[in-house]
């Protein structure tokens, strides 16, 4: 026995090798989706590449400027930036206005979607006037709501270099253009002779959501680099890299903004510096998503840190308290750490949730940074494995998280330098699909070799700028991965079938915003693309059947009358779960802006299939003052606009 166990210490670091060589084997030899299913699977979608109308500008960058310690890699610090977002913001009844962050002219656009009504107004760029801004400040992304509940859809826009600004539509006003918004500060800001000397806020995520259950919508702010002049090129030093490629908690804050109060042109929220539970608050955030996964109406949330494990935050808040849970998944055979919900080690870069497999529970996908020959690490395809929600709060209410990633024998894995993600119908199939962003600088000279060196470097050496390789202009890495259009076949595996359907144009991609802009049931898709023109994708799919788009807004929130309407308070974090004639659940919810950069919108779109008469809707819902309601409706197949109060009632819109 002695000789036995002794001769097994010996060898074990050989057998785990074998054993993860011979796992890996079957792993990648899993079988793929032929080119003849991929051809059946992509015949039943259609899109037409649009152009999205841009205002001018004398400014045309692809590089930013940045601190001198990092000129060696300043390829990679303005390697983010491009965002979008689908809303009503005009009030006329469609999400066809797009608010998108171009980082060729760091300007935050307003322009209408492209096609039926693109002339509605002029495309135009916000004006933070008179806010104090400085020359070392550049947007970063923008997320449509309604921050001072009038019932009309403002914009928060947040930044590298300061806090996020909130504009806040007018009222009474007659047409969209820059005048139509006033600017106001998130958090208190100070200037100097009228320039900004505020805190250096570099934030790449921002979500909103009810946190504490009270009726009114807070915010998540995750920074990426801690407070620093990060693309101030007059000042050299006082930044810092992250200090591990894996466990980093050197990153800027994380924040919860919660509503405390509002006006016509200011909006006052308590920030909480503290409100997540210990390392929680810290770690180099690219993507989150607040989605209630256990049916209480209080958001989970989800963050996706570049540096650092990512986290999944069990809600248990009250109205003025913020509480979270950090959970993990638990450690099974066969599962490798890396691959563990809050206990990775890979690069998170975006988030969404969604009904994969029908089941009528939230799974999760996650992107990472996923290049052959480059950093292979993994995407993830969260499933849910509880048995229902009440199994859901129990096991998440100790500290577990009931999911397992699939992403190795769905074929999901594996796609490139990931970004946002967007699971959808885009055919009202009932089936969703997997839309990911992927890409990350383009150029002449491959640097992949050079970042792979890193990436498996010491710790010691990651943290100084110095030992990164080149990323300048003019390098490359990943600079010809594509938009990723993951669909299922019948089988259960996924292929990426945007070659088929003239989506995988080789340029950078970072935000997928999801809308269906001219109400023909079929959800459109508008894409930011970093230092190339932005791109939306009309949907001309054949429809595999009907759906239901519902616009569910507080109770006495839309504005009519004079000057533009306002489409009325989305009730964000609102719940539907439609049961079908043949049984089937299928769920959804108003998101508060769930991904990386890109932003749905706020509708309610559920592809029904070969569904033509009413439905089962069943709705949950917390009202403006907290208390939750739910309530079941027969609905037909189309648009409807429900009024949440007290109870919910079908208003004509």
């Amino acid at each position: 026995m002695t000789a036995t166990l002794g001769w097994l210490r010996k060898h074990l670091p050989g057998l785990v090798a074998v054993a993860a060589i011979v796992a890996g084997y079957f792993v990648v030899s899993l079988p793929t989706v032929s080119a003849a299913e991929q051809e059946a699977m992509a015949s039943k979608y259609s899109f037409a590449p649009m152009s999205i109308a841009l205002p001018a500008s004398d400014k045309q960058q692809t590089i930013r400027p940045v601190n001198k310690e990092y000129d060696k890699i300043r390829a990679w610090i303005s390697s983010v930036g491009a965002a979008i977002a689908l809303n009503d913001l005009d009030g006329d009844g469609l999400s066809n206005d797009i608010c998108l962050v171009d980082p060729r002219t760091d300007q935050v656009v307003v322009t209408p979607a492209p096609g039926k009504g693109d002339k509605r107004y002029a495309p135009f760029a916000l004006d933070a006037a008179p806010l104090p801004m400085n020359e070392h400040i550049a947007p970063m992304g923008c997320v449509p709501g309604d921050f001072n509940e009038d019932g009309r859809i403002d914009l928060l826009v947040y930044y590298w270099g300061r806090t996020p600004i909130t504009f806040l539509a007018k009222a009474g006003v007659t047409e969209l253009d820059a005048h139509a918004y006033i600017p106001a500060e998130l958090v208190p800001g100070n200037s100097t002779n009228g320039k900004y000397t505020g805190a250096e806020w570099n934030t790449n995520s921002a979500t909103v959501a009810d946190f504490d259950g009270d009726g009114h919508a807070d915010i998540f702010i995750g920074n990426y680099f801690p407070d620093s002049p990060v693309l101030d090129d007059t000042k050299d030093g006082g930044v810092t890299m992250n200090h591990s490629m894996s466990h980093a908690l050197n990153s800027g804050r994380k924040y919860i903004l919660l509503c405390h109060g509002f006006s016509a042109s200011t909006v006052d929220f308590t920030l909480l510096d503290n409100a997540l539970p210990g390392d929680a608050n810290l770690g180099w955030t690219l993507g989150s998503s607040a989605t209630d996964i256990d049916g209480d109406l209080l958001p989970e949330l989800y963050i996706a840190n570049d540096f650092g494990v990512d986290r999944l935050l069990y809600n248990e808040s009250t109205p003025g308290h913020v509480k979270f849970v950090n959970d993990i998944g638990v450690r099974t055979p066969g599962v490798p750490k890396s691959k563990r919900v809050g206990h990775d080690s890979f690069k998170g870069m975006g988030v969404d949730f969604g009904d994969l497999d029908g089941d009528g529970r939230y799974d999760m996908y996650v992107s990472n940074i996923t290049t052959p020959w480059g950093i292979e690490e993994s995407n993830f395809q969260f499933m849910n494995t509880a048995r229902d929600t009440a199994d859901m709060r129990a096991q998440m209410s100790k500290g577990e998280a009931p999911f397992k990633d699939v992403s190795g024998e769905t074929g999901t894995a594996w796609s490139g330098w990931g970004w946002d993600v967007k699971i959808a119908d885009f055919n009202n199939s009932g089936q969703k699909i997997i839309t990911q962003a992927t890409g990350f600088v383009k150029g002449q000279i491959d640097r992949w070799p050079n970042l792979q060196e890193l990436a498996t470097s010491n710790d010691a050496l990651v943290s100084d700028p110095t030992f990164w390789p080149n990323a300048k202009n003019g390098d490359d890495i990943g600079g010809n991965q594509t938009l990723h259009f993951w669909a299922k076949s019948p089988d259960g595996r996924y292929a990426d079938i945007a070659p088929q359907l003239g989506l995988a144009e080789p340029v950078p991609t970072r935000g997928i915003a999801t809308g269906d802009t001219d109400g023909d049931g079929l959800l459109d898709f508008a894409v930011a693309r970093q230092y190339a023109a932005p791109v939306f994708y009309h949907n001309t799919s054949p429809s595999q059947g009907t759906n239901l788009n519902l616009q569910l807004i507080h109770d006495g929130t839309m504005v009519m009358g004079d000057g533009l309407h306002g489409p009325g308070s989305p009730a964000i974090g609102a719940e539907v779960t439609v049961t079908t004639p043949d049984g089937r659940k299928l769920i959804d919810r108003v998101d508060g802006g769930s991904g990386h950069s890109g932003k749905r919108s706020h509708d309610v779109n559920i592809g029904l299939g070969n569904v033509n008469g009413p439905v089962q809707v069943h709705l949950a819902w917390r009202d403006t003052s907290g208390q939750v309601h739910q309530q079941d409706l027969q609905l037909t197949p189309g648009r409807h606009c429900i009024e949440l109060g007290s109870q919910a009632k079908e208003v004509a819109k």
